[in-house]
């Protein structure tokens, strides 16, 4: 067992403490909402998030490529693959440790950000500056600020739109069964509109708009037109006075899951995209060239990584969004929901720096600020900020120490 082999074994154990982490972390992403509204408990909520993350994880994030430092640092200017396996695993074990100790702490972090840091002490480290692609870090500043703000602004529009439909209408049973169909039916056009992009087997339509337009309308209009004779049902047979929420309480399960299976399949490229680089050096001896698939096996640790930390840790993360910023019921919890999951769909197209994680505390903060500033702990944000800001100088100052360390073992 030579160099390579004994650190793409260590590394495949870097990248389950990566998914460890930020499956603890990101679960708030997905089920902070849903708790936060009482929709679900939070044993209830880790257990939704743990198995559709698995599944996402697992099925569906076949489209990451295997060198996830693209963009980020020219690893090809470094000419040297020892180099780069001890930077990618000292980015997996940085990265991984400041998301664990973010979540134990109970604060919200993009593991994201929290790789592209790493990624970028590495190569300053390894290769000076001129081997990093600085427009990122340009890219990642902005996102702090796009994510929120789109993730917020969408949500309290949404939050205003059902109050002005219905929660301040005087026959609420009535206008539920006039407009719930409608917002039903959009749900499932966006959710068609991820998954067909998501799963890798229609990846091939996400370039012909036309088909996946047609996809998404169609199923938003037979939803819309199933929805009518769903709701009627349910409305008949409903005792509580409050139509509205008991409707939205059972829609919201339904988002909070499909942003978990979202989220896993995504966020396993921040967890094994180092491991598939290393994978694909332990093979060849050389530089990876292009992009590559990960391998199943990977994936499948990845997805088991992630819903075992949600598990375990899971609970911290979604207390401090779903309850502590501001307070949700299933309207606004609905609306979190939609919001996360449009503004990433439409922001991923369109080609905006996003983070799931700083849209899902922006869209949290878009619906307290829909009953007014009073209705929204600042505190808690500007805390929540703070840490967003430390994210990179940290782990890249860290990732950096430990780089040099491990090249001075064993070079």
């Amino acid at each position: 067992m030579d160099f390579y082999d004994i650190f793409f074994y260590l590394s495949m154990l870097g990248g389950f403490l990566m998914a460890f982490s930020l499956g603890a972390n990101d679960a708030a992403n997905a089920m902070a909402s849903a708790v936060g509204a009482r929709a679900v408990t939070v044993r209830q909520a880790v257990f939704i998030a743990s198995i559709m993350n698995f599944i996402g994880a697992s099925f569906l994030g076949g489209q990451v490529v295997a060198t996830i430092s693209k963009g980020i640092v020219d690893t090809q200017a470094l000419n040297d693959p020892m180099l780069v396996t001890l930077g990618m695993f000292a980015t997996l074990l940085t990265a991984g440790f400041f998301v664990l100790v973010s979540t134990i702490t109970g604060y919200p972090v993009s593991s994201t950000h929290a790789v592209i840091g790493g990624l970028m002490g590495f190569g300053c480290a390894s290769g000076g500056f001129q081997v990093v692609y600085w427009g990122k870090l340009v890219e990642i500043v902005l996102s702090w600020i796009i994510s929120p703000v789109l993730g917020g602004v969408t949500a309290f529009a949404m939050y205003r739109l059902l109050r002005w439909a219905m929660l301040d209408r005087e026959d609420q049973r009535a206008n539920a069964r006039r407009w719930c169909p409608v917002w039903m039916g959009f749900t499932a056009g966006i959710v068609t509109l991820d998954l067909v992009i998501d799963i890798p087997a229609l990846g091939y339509l996400e370039k012909d708009w036309f088909l996946l337009t047609l996809a998404g309308v169609f199923m938003t209009l037979y939803v819309w037109e199933m929805g009518k004779n769903l709701i009627r049902e349910f409305l008949e047979q409903l005792k509580e006075s409050d139509a509205v929420q008991a409707i939205f309480k059972r829609l919201q399960v339904f988002t909070s899951a499909y942003v978990a299976l979202s989220q896993g399949s995504n966020d396993v490229a921040n967890a094994f995209g180092p491991v598939v680089a290393i994978y694909a050096i332990a093979k060849t001896h050389r530089l990876p060239e292009g992009d590559g698939s990960v391998p199943s096996f990977l994936l499948v640790m990845g997805g088991i990584g992630i819903a075992v930390g949600i598990s375990v840790l899971g609970k911290k993360v979604i207390k401090t969004v779903g309850r502590d910023i501001t307070k949700l019921d299933n309207t606004r919890g609905y609306s979190v929901d939609f919001s996360v999951a449009t503004t990433v769909l439409l922001a991923s197209r369109m080609g905006l720096p996003v983070s799931s994680t700083t849209v899902a505390v922006g869209a949290v903060t878009g619906v307290g600020l829909a009953r007014g500033s009073s209705g929204v702990n600042v505190g808690k944000l500007l805390r929540i900020f703070s840490v967003w800001i430390l994210t990179l100088p940290i782990t890249a100052l860290t990732c950096a120490g430990f780089f040099l360390l491990l090249k001075a073992i064993f070079s």
